[in-house]
């Protein structure tokens, strides 16, 4: 073992174990508690790297002002990038803004454009994830990292074994999507056939910001809006 790690008698890694329920408890309750009336959101994903004199950064804000004026918040990973054009566009736009922001050891800290009592820290994503699905009523995922794409497979699994009610989508820039759709459709499913025919109609794929939010409006438009959960 690398002499820089400790080697914990069992005792205290229980202990460990006791004190992080706790902790993890305790993002569940702040989360829910800042979260339960904030109305329909839609989550943007997006890089962190993406700045603010790029053509995907400033789509990002237009896709969030036009949601804010579609009546819909806007939950971001509260970051820099994709994130904060949009908490930008939905803040500037007179929406909801929320950021759900996440301890890392680089690249994320708070963005200006979140409204104050809709910012909240984590420091397991796996709690952050359930505020983003818990609380969205779409996804829009911009270009983006392994952190994009987490959170984009971790929508995809839900809906695909229904612990999701249906909810839209939509993927920005068939230009950044194409090589993994068509490896979901050649590789996955006529080659090995480890998803169904009908998993790709599990999202949509769009180039504007009128059309991803047009996949929004037009989704809910003949249902009502309920809770995911």
């Amino acid at each position: 073992m690398p002499k820089r790690y400790k080697q914990l008698s069992w005792t205290e890694i229980m202990s460990k174990d006791s004190w992080s329920i706790f902790k993890i408890m305790s993002e569940f309750v702040e989360g829910f508690e800042a979260l339960h009336r904030i109305g329909p959101c839609v989550s943007i994903y997006g890089s962190a790297r993406t700045g603010p004199e790029t053509q995907v950064y400033k789509d990002a804000q237009r896709i969030a002002t036009l949601l804010s004026e579609a009546g819909y918040g806007v939950i971001t990973g509260g970051g820099p990038g994709v994130m904060e054009a949009g908490n930008r566009g939905a803040q500037e736009a007179g929406g909801a803004s929320v950021g759900l922001n996440i301890e890392l050891p680089f690249e994320q800290h708070d963005n200006p454009y979140i409204d104050r009592d809709k910012s909240i820290d984590f420091d397991y994503f796996f709690v952050r994830k359930v505020m983003f699905v818990k609380y969205s009523q779409g996804f829009i995922v911009m270009p983006g990292g392994y952190g994009t794409m987490d959170e984009l497979f971790e929508a995809l699994t839900l809906l695909q074994t229904g612990k999701l009610n249906s909810r839209p989508i939509v993927l920005y820039d068939s230009k950044f999507w194409t090589g993994l759709v068509d490896w979901f459709k050649e590789t996955m499913l006529d080659k090995y056939k480890t998803i169904s025919d009908s998993d790709p109609d599990l999202f949509s794929i769009v180039n504007t910001p009128e059309e991803a939010v047009k996949v929004i409006t037009d989704f809910h438009s003949n249902a009502p809006l309920k809770p995911n959960f």
